[in-house]
């Protein structure tokens, strides 16, 4: 049989239920729709995240350290920090390498913050103004925008650090709240050097900034990379340096080339990317991979039953044709081809008409502004829904495979019997 006279069949055996066939594709496309619905919404909250971990939590695409500190640098911090000749080699090597377009160096630091009169512990990065800056220009802050970021961290955070002033730091905001302190107030600041002597330094703030989390909100600050260094008495050091790309699907190519490139100048580094620094990440991805899974599951089931009974019941129907089809010769598979053919079919128009659906409904949702707040979360993020082409290609096929397979079941069932039960079935 060829496929124009396979598709003619299939196309008018299912015209003859039109109601049990129209509600069968309407299953397959409200389902095919939630689907391609929530594939959208993930792909633009892993996109969101992303965008986050890289310029909002400033991690940059590559972290660049010591091999070892990340496992041992809290025990013996002296042994794993770069020195300033370390810092400068290293730099000129990383910016030589393809798609790099920033390599800065970073320097952690915590201790204890006072305004003279209370006191709490801090976690503070020290940062470049400038490079801290061009980090986070990456991350879009608006109404529109994917990611829980809203203006008040651009304008308070790393935006007023400034290197001709080392003195000016940005805190939390809960951190400021909890301490009463607000722009342009005088607080004081106490570590231990590297030396293991402690140094207590004043401090202006400079501005107030949102982490978007609770958990931090009340214990980070942002500060010039001049005043963490005084502050560790570690001239020119840093523990770290954050690699900024030109493109995020370059990140792991990069890594393997600097790796090699650095170990064969005889620097024993490691090198982490961003979806492994990022724990908040990979804890939503794989929640959300979990959450797709089973919807999808629910879904490809019901697609099944549906398939399988209007199938069912059409070879129920039409036993008598199936006899007729045979005795003129038509073999089994082709008669199996044949309700196959109808199957994948309903499917085709199904995933269709879910897609459309799908297009709409997105685009209603998008245009309706929608935001909400998170749990753990400060700040409100919008609702967008995006086209995650994959994951929608990949829904079609295998809706069309299981789809064909609840065909082949009952059809092969009649093709099995004799012509002339067929032929003599009321």
């Amino acid at each position: 049989m060829n496929p124009k006279t396979l598709i003619a069949l299939a196309l008018r055996g299912l015209m003859r239920n039109r109601r049990r066939g129209l509600v069968t594709l309407l299953a397959i496309a409200f389902g095919f729709a939630a689907i391609a619905l929530f594939a959208g919404y993930t792909h633009n909250i892993y996109r969101g995240l992303s965008l986050q971990a890289i310029h909002g939590e400033l991690l940059g695409h590559l972290s660049l350290s010591k091999r070892g500190m990340s496992r041992e640098g809290k025990l013996d911090p002296e042994r794993y920090l770069m020195t300033a000749e370390e810092v400068r080699r290293i730099t000129e090597l990383v910016k030589a390498a393809p798609h790099v377009t920033l390599v800065t160096p970073r320097l952690a630091v915590s201790g204890i913050v006072s305004n003279g009169r209370a006191s709490t512990i801090f976690v503070a990065e020290g940062l470049d103004p400038t490079a801290a800056r061009e980090l986070q220009a990456g991350l879009r802050v608006g109404p529109m925008s994917e990611m829980n970021v809203t203006r008040e961290v651009a304008q308070g955070g790393v935006q007023v650090l400034d290197a001709a002033k080392p003195e000016h730091v940005a805190l939390a905001a809960g951190l400021g709240a909890l301490l009463h302190l607000k722009p342009g107030d005088n607080a004081a600041v106490l570590t231990n050097t590297l030396g293991g002597q402690a140094n207590a330094l004043d401090i202006q703030v400079a501005g107030l900034f949102n982490t978007g989390n609770a958990a931090t909100n009340d214990l980070y600050a942002f500060m010039p990379l001049q005043l963490v260094r005084s502050l560790y008495d570690a001239e020119g050091r840093a523990d770290r340096l954050t690699i900024l790309l030109d493109e995020v699907d370059a990140t792991e190519s990069v890594r393997a080339s600097l790796l090699g490139k650095l170990k064969a100048a005889g620097f024993e580094v490691e090198i982490s990317t961003w979806q492994e620094l990022s724990a908040f990440y990979n804890q939503v991805h794989g929640m959300f991979d979990m959450i797709f899974g089973f919807i999808f599951s629910i879904v490809i089931t019901v697609v099944v039953m549906s398939v399988a009974n209007s199938m069912g019941m059409a070879v129920v129907e039409r036993t008598r044709e199936i006899g007729t089809l045979r005795a003129i010769g038509l073999r089994r598979g082709g008669v199996v081809g044949l309700f196959i053919g109808e199957a994948a079919l309903l499917v085709l128009l199904g995933c269709i008409a879910g897609l459309l659906l799908t297009i709409g409904v997105r685009y209603g949702i998008n245009l309706a502004d929608i935001s909400y707040v998170p749990p753990n979360q400060t700040a409100p993020v919008p609702l967008l829904v995006d086209l995650d082409t994959p994951r929608i290609m990949f829904t079609a096929l295998m809706m069309a495979a299981v789809g064909a397979f609840a065909a082949w079941m009952p059809a092969r069932r009649a093709a099995k019997q004799p012509i002339i039960d067929a032929l003599g079935h009321v």
